[in-house]
């Protein structure tokens, strides 16, 4: 069996992976084994018990951080008109216009975190759905980041407003904020997050809905939640 570092072996004194522990105890814990030499990310991660395969089993939306994620997102936009392309670059858009901005995406270009578009150039931008789709970046209406509106939706990004979509696993991850921010901080952004995603429930989806969430840092170990107080409305609970 290899020997445990420093770091992991004080994290074993901390964590027992066959306890679960409530939300606050969660994060209490997580920022404590935070400790590498960088502000690590603080993440849910959500295994449902979804087919995402099934497009009525689809979870996606958005959600508004009260804190922030603590990161500097950059946003691109897609639109045609002078004064969306304006709006846009005024609210914080790193890029923002149409034909060019989508050549450019299309020859590799993917240094940016988030995506709006304006609803007249979901044409052009579905074209890029190889690029856009496996990062998570594809703009939607459900998640109001295809709207008329560019400049607000850009304010809300940078705000922290952010996108969650279960992947073919049935899992989402969503970061809620770094390992600076406090525990309060913290709680209150994982708390936010988990219930919009309880809410996010299909009415397809037959049995356990929240099968396992669990906070993690980048470099730390990851706390399982007791989700039984999160499972009144399904038909059976699991570990």
């Amino acid at each position: 069996m290899p020997k445990l570092g420093k770091r992991q072996a004080g994290f074993a004194d901390k964590t027992d992976p066959d306890k679960r522990f409530s939300l606050q105890d969660a994060v209490a814990g997580c920022k404590e084994c935070a400790t590498a030499k960088f502000d690590e990310t603080i993440e849910l991660a959500f295994y449902l018990g979804v087919d995402p395969r099934h497009a009525d089993q689809m979870v996606r939306g958005s959600v508004p951080l009260p804190h922030g994620t603590g990161k500097d997102v950059a946003v691109v936009v897609f639109c045609k008109s002078d004064a969306q392309i304006e709006e846009a670059k005024a609210a914080g858009a790193i890029e923002a216009g149409s034909d060019e901005l989508v050549e450019k995406v299309k020859g590799g270009w993917t240094d940016f975190d988030a995506v709006v578009a304006a609803p007249d150039m979901m044409g052009e931008v579905g074209k890029l759905g190889r690029v856009l789709g496996p990062r998570g970046l594809m703009p939607s209406p459900k998640a109001g980041s295809v709207t008329p509106k560019v400049g607000e939706a850009v304010t809300e990004i940078k705000k922290g407003k952010i996108d969650f979509r279960v992947d073919k696993n049935s899992n989402i991850h969503v970061p809620v904020g770094k390992a600076s921010f406090g525990v309060d901080q913290i709680y209150e952004n994982a708390e936010l997050v988990l219930d919009t995603i309880l809410k996010a429930r299909p009415s397809a989806c037959k049995g356990t809905y929240l099968k396992s969430c669990t906070v993690s840092s980048t470099m730390g170990p990851g706390f399982r939640l007791d989700t039984s107080a999160h499972s009144a409305s399904d038909s059976s609970t699991e570990d």
